[in-house]
């Protein structure tokens, strides 16, 4: 029996490497097309934004000196916040103040998250200019002067309905290093990239930091109110593109990055937690299938080392070495030391224990807790 649990870890590595659409393979999701011949476009990027006065200006100012032949324009929805945020995005837009808009957020109406609720007013805003392509993006986000360039290209090149990007998060912090680049290879490995480029596959996703979208293909999944409730709202949004027949590309991009610092476990932990049990459904069966998955896949395989049977050794070790060379190439995508990506195991613990906290919040009325809002609180 101990070997035939030992042969699980390997087996399932195996499969991950081999059939999982190639998720690990960082230098797939990075192909940058020949932007020089760019069609010019017209481009709206709408920004959502609730207390980001320390970010929102950096993030107008990178969307507004953007190398780009064609018009880009920026709506901000300031929503509800209380310390400067409309003020510091115009500061932010400079000599470019004419081409960005500051619209003054709604009272949020029940049955919406605020992101949301902000996000279909700049999209309404945004009709009277007539885009071809709306540019969904965060107010911690800094893009690099090709970024624009560089993702109308893409959707022109393929015809894509809707480009995204995963940014280059932060890994100033330790707590950053040893958890933001597995935070990208366990949404890959949910979200392989390849599946969600695929017609023929069911998978959709997208990061919610940069999603380039066709209006047209926006009406046709019902606009941004057939998603009101969402607290995922980037998968929901990609998810609804491809139900209706759009076609949907993700990838990486180090011509985007956010600026937003996560100094602490505690506070990575917290992020996780807001929206890991609503990934699962609320679903207390998927909780525990999660856990369980996650032992044999992460945790098992350096358990077997302890156990002293040789057999058991050699196959925990083996599963560890397949581990450790599918999250390598995440772990060189960040400029990080090879040493990081033998600490998975440790990582995928903390991200388990986060996925059981965000149940146990849930479950006590408190989830889902973002800038003073609850998004997610049971009923």
């Amino acid at each position: 029996m101990l070997h035939w649990l030992a042969a699980l870890p390997l087996l399932i590595w195996v499969y991950l490497l081999i059939a999982r659409g190639g998720f690990w393979r960082v230098r797939a999701h990075l192909p940058r097309p020949d932007a020089t011949g760019a069609p010019a476009r017209r481009v709206v990027a709408v920004i959502p934004a609730r207390d980001e006065a320390d970010s929102i200006g950096a993030a107008v100012r990178s969307l507004l000196d953007q190398d780009f032949a064609g018009e880009l324009r920026v709506i901000v929805i300031d929503d509800g916040s209380s310390d400067g945020t409309a003020g510091a995005a115009r500061a932010g837009a400079g000599p470019h103040a004419a081409r960005l808009q500051v619209l003054t957020g709604a009272a949020l109406p029940a049955g919406w998250t605020g992101k949301l609720w902000a996000m279909s007013q700049g999209v309404q805003a945004a009709r009277a200019l007539e885009p071809d392509f709306l540019l969904f993006t965060d107010a911690d986000i800094q893009h690099e002067p090709a970024n624009v360039r560089c993702l109308v290209a893409r959707a022109e090149a393929a015809g894509r309905d809707l480009v995204s990007s995963m940014v280059r998060l932060s890994t100033d912090s330790f707590a950053e290093r040893c958890l933001i680049p597995a935070f990208v290879f366990f949404f890959f490995k949910l979200y392989p990239p390849r599946w969600i480029a695929a017609p023929n596959r069911r998978t959709a996703g997208a990061a919610g930091g940069c999603v380039l979208i066709r209006p047209a293909a926006l009406e046709r999944a019902g606009g941004i109110a057939a998603l009101r409730a969402q607290i995922i709202d980037d998968c929901a949004l990609a998810r609804a593109v491809k139900d209706a027949g759009g076609s949907v590309w993700l990838g990486l991009t180090r011509d985007a990055r956010s600026i937003r610092r996560y100094g602490s476990f505690a506070q990575i932990g917290a992020m996780i937690s807001r929206t890991a049990f609503n990934q699962l459904n609320h679903s207390y069966l998927l909780l525990a299938g999660t856990v369980l998955g996650l032992t044999c896949t992460y945790l098992l395989p350096p358990l077997l080392l302890l156990t002293g049977n040789p057999v058991a050794i050699a196959l925990g070790a083996a599963a560890w070495v397949l581990m450790t060379l599918a999250y390598l190439p995440m772990v060189r995508f960040y400029g990080l030391s090879a040493l990081w990506s033998l600490a998975l195991p440790a990582v995928a613990a903390f991200y388990g224990a986060a996925t059981v906290h965000s149940a146990l919040q849930y479950r006590l009325g408190r989830g889902g807790t973002w800038k003073g809002r609850a998004q997610d609180a049971r009923a």
